[in-house]
C-alpha cells in the first residue's frame, strides 16, 4: 500500500492507495504555518479492517515529525489513533 500526500496552503490529504484503488483517505486544513487539523478520515468499504486508517494517521505523524509541525485530531478516528498511542503525542498540539 502506497501512501500519497497532497498540499497546498490552505489544505491537503493523504491518500492510501492499492493496486491503484483508493483505500482511504485523510484531510487536514493548515491551521497557521506550524500545525495543521486532521478532519476527516475515511476507508473504502472493500479495505476495512486493514489498518488503512491508522496507516494515514502515522503517515501524518511522519510528516509533523520531518517538518517540525503539530497535529490537532478533531476527526474522531484520529483523535483516537492519539488517545492510544503515547508514543505519537511529540506532535499532538496542547
Amino acid at each position: 500500500m502506497e501512501i500519497q500526500q497532497i498540499n497546498d496552503t490552505r489544505r491537503g490529504y493523504f491518500e492510501a492507495v492499492e493496486d491503484g484503488k483508493q483505500a482511504g483517505k485523510m484531510t487536514y486544513t493548515w491551521a497557521g504555518d506550524s500545525k495543521f487539523i486532521i478532519d476527516h478520515t475515511e476507508v473504502n468499504e472493500e479495505f476495512n479492517g486493514k489498518g488503512v486508517g491508522k496507516k494515514l494517521v502515522m503517515a501524518a505523524v511522519e510528516y509533523a515529525r520531518a517538518n517540525n509541525l503539530k497535529i490537532i485530531p478533531l476527526c474522531p478516528f484520529a483523535k483516537s489513533v492519539f488517545d492510544r498511542v503515547e508514543a505519537i503525542h511529540d506532535v499532538l498540539f496542547s
